[in-house]
């Protein structure tokens, strides 16, 4: 029934997942909480997001505070508070901090699996990272699971 899936989250809480994520990530519904639908995430863009590819989802981003530079399709954009984008599927973008504090963001993916990827990510620790940043290179074994691709640097 419906009720069974009804969810209510105090200000600041978070759903729990397979770990425990880092403060910067509040998953607020899973992909198992919508029945695969989608999934919600509050994001705090801390890092970078290299350009890359969704094969099988929409993304939409919504800036709750500071500011967000979206790269799509080879165009750069501001996102300030209040801004909204539809990034589909198949077409390369990539997230940048455009403000400090860093900018947060609510995320949905749809259909869902966004928080799944985020937990592979942050099990993999530093090995994804070169000099403290995502790498391409080292993420796309494990992007490559949920149908994402980044564009590695030349």
């Amino acid at each position: 029934m419906a009720e069974d899936r009804f969810i209510l989250l105090e200000p600041g809480a978070a759903r729990p997942g397979r770990i425990p994520l880092p403060p910067t990530f509040a998953v607020k519904a899973t992909t198992d909480d919508t029945e695969g639908r989608f999934s919600l995430l509050e994001v705090t863009v801390a890092q970078d997001i290299p350009r890359h590819v969704h094969r099988h989802a929409d993304e939409c981003v919504y800036v709750l505070d500071g500011v967000l530079e979206i790269e799509f399709d080879d165009r750069s954009h501001q996102a300030p508070k209040g801004t909204f984008a539809l990034l589909p599927r198949g077409i390369p973008h990539a997230l940048r901090r455009a403000s400090d504090p860093p900018p947060r963001v609510l995320q949905i993916s749809s259909p869902g699996g966004w928080e799944r990827y985020v937990e592979d990510l942050i099990e993999a620790g530093p090995a994804v990272l070169t000099e403290g940043r995502l790498d391409p290179v080292k993420i796309n074994p494990i992007a490559a699971k949920h149908q994402i691709s980044y564009e590695e640097r030349s």
